[in-house]
């Protein structure tokens, strides 16, 4: 079951549905030469692109060497170069004695989808595409570094198709269809009709009543599994699941959301009433390290490339599997519970790359996962309507006297409960800190925006003499606070 190109209605979200695939032995080969096939595809534009850099860099004269470095220009790449004798050749003896050079090119290329190779070269292009604008300072975050070639790996691997649709004599038909062999099954070009654990029923109905369309298929193996996600055009959520509109004089109702390790959320109104406050988190990889450490020893105790190190492997890599799942399952409670319930939201844009710094403390936000409870939390709010601010990384919320406003520097860690020396407020620290978020989210969204602007920007500013200093095209810290209107 699947809707044709241009049948979906309202689009205004993309989403995913992941399966867990059961395979049969021969899709489970078919899957894993697919796999490979993305893997050396990705090494080979690799190397062709290298190849084409060097050849450029050591041009004399008037000889001009073309260097690959979009998706589209890898794939045109890559399709000219499988069909050329270095992907491929034989010698041919007859009858006679004699022989003769055939040119194969790549021999086994018509075993598996041709849009896998295309895909893996896109994304070669993508990380080659990231790494220029890291350098060129053009790309926020992280240093980006050069693309390196994809070893082999049986625990874990990915490949990507694409949903094309054809003219039949019944209509359009997709390449990927849902249901089409049962109501708990996925088909994909080249592999066949491959049984998921899970009903497919929800997905299935938004393909027949046009309120989706299904863009592409990832097949991934994690943890001695293989499972099926689908990228998802798909309609906006039922008004009864959304946020009625407020008015834009209404500058109430904002809720601020502090994450922490002690509670790991803590979300309060700007009046101090507290809204939600979880003082338990399942802290998946702490509960899970002695497992954890019985499983590495094994392996570590075992003859590399035995039939005993890969089983060793395979526990752990399923054992790392249900760790982040049960870590993932809670962050998904507590963005529902708070999307939900709350159409202004508050948070901040912690540093979380500089905090894993401290040793002492990296792994337990490694386990909180704040960037992954904002990210769930960034894209639900959207989907139902409601409204997200983000306060920049130097907003003193903690440190904040909710009551007065005065500024503690002196508050540490260790620091549980918040006593201003100007008025004598005690507070718990958290709830100090989300009311001081839920007020920030009112004072912002009362100013006037700039309507040339194009959206809503929270630049951060440092203190001085910490980090690099800025250059000609970056925000200075004396541009903090700048706001922007939202585009039309």
């Amino acid at each position: 079951m699947s809707a044709p190109v241009g049948s979906v209605r309202v689009v205004a979200r993309h989403t995913t549905f992941q399966w867990v695939a059961d395979p049969t032995a021969e899709q489970a080969r078919a899957l894993a030469r697919h796999e490979g096939a993305a893997r050396f595809a990705f090494n080979q534009g690799l190397r062709l692109h290298l190849n084409a850099r060097h050849a450029a860099k050591d041009a004399v004269g008037d000889d001009v060497v073309r260097v690959p470095w979009t998706g589209f220009d890898l794939i045109n790449a890559f399709n000219a170069w499988k069909k050329t004798e270095d992907a491929g050749r034989r010698f041919v003896v007859d009858g006679s004695g004699n022989v003769e050079l055939e040119v194969t090119g790549l021999a086994w290329r018509a075993e598996v989808s041709a849009q896998v190779f295309e895909e893996a070269v896109v994304d070669l292009g993508k990380a080659l595409g990231a790494w220029t604008a890291s350098r060129r300072g053009k790309r926020a975050g992280r240093p980006v570094g050069h693309p390196r070639l994809k070893k082999k790996n049986p625990e874990r691997g990915s490949f990507r198709m694409r949903n094309k649709t054809s003219q039949t004599k019944t209509g359009q038909r997709s390449t990927i269809r849902v249901g089409e062999n049962g109501p708990r099954s996925v088909t994909l070009p080249g592999i066949g009709a491959i049984k998921v654990h899970d009903d497919t029923r929800r997905l299935r109905r938004m393909l027949d009543t046009g309120r989706a369309r299904i863009l592409f298929a990832t097949v991934s193996r994690r943890g001695g599994r293989w499972r099926i996600s689908l990228n998802i055009e798909a309609a906006d959520l039922h008004p009864a699941a959304q946020h009625p509109a407020r008015d834009d004089a209404d500058h109430n109702g904002w809720v601020g959301v502090d994450r922490g390790l002690r509670a790991p959320v803590a979300a309060a109104t700007a009046d101090g009433t507290e809204v939600l406050r979880i003082d338990e988190a399942p802290k998946a990889l702490r509960t899970a390290q002695p497992v954890t450490r019985r499983l590495q020893k094994s392996v570590s105790r075992k003859v590399k490339g035995s039939a005993g190190r890969r089983a060793a492997v395979k526990r752990l890599s399923r054992h790392h599997e249900r760790v982040r799942a049960r870590r993932h399952h809670f962050l998904h409670e507590v963005s529902n519970l708070l999307v939900k319930t709350h159409d202004r939201l508050v948070i901040e844009n912690l540093n979380i790359t500089g905090m894993l710094a401290n040793h002492r403390l990296a792994a337990a936000i490694s386990d909180a996962a704040w960037g992954e409870l904002a990210h769930q939390i960034t894209y639900k709010q959207t989907w139902r309507g409601g409204q997200l601010l983000t306060a920049d990384r130097w907003f003193p919320s903690s440190k904040t006297c909710s009551g007065c406003g005065d500024v503690k520097a002196t508050l540490t860690l260790a620091d549980r409960v918040f006593t201003c020396g100007t008025c004598g407020l005690t507070i718990d620290r958290d709830r100090n800190a989300a009311i001081n978020l839920a007020a920030w989210g009112e004072q912002r969204h009362s100013q006037v925006l700039d309507p040339e602007a194009r959206g809503q920007v929270n630049n951060a500013h440092r203190p001085d003499d910490s980090g690099r200093r800025p250059r000609v095209d970056e925000t200075s810290r004396d541009d903090v606070g700048t706001l922007t209107a939202t585009a039309a």
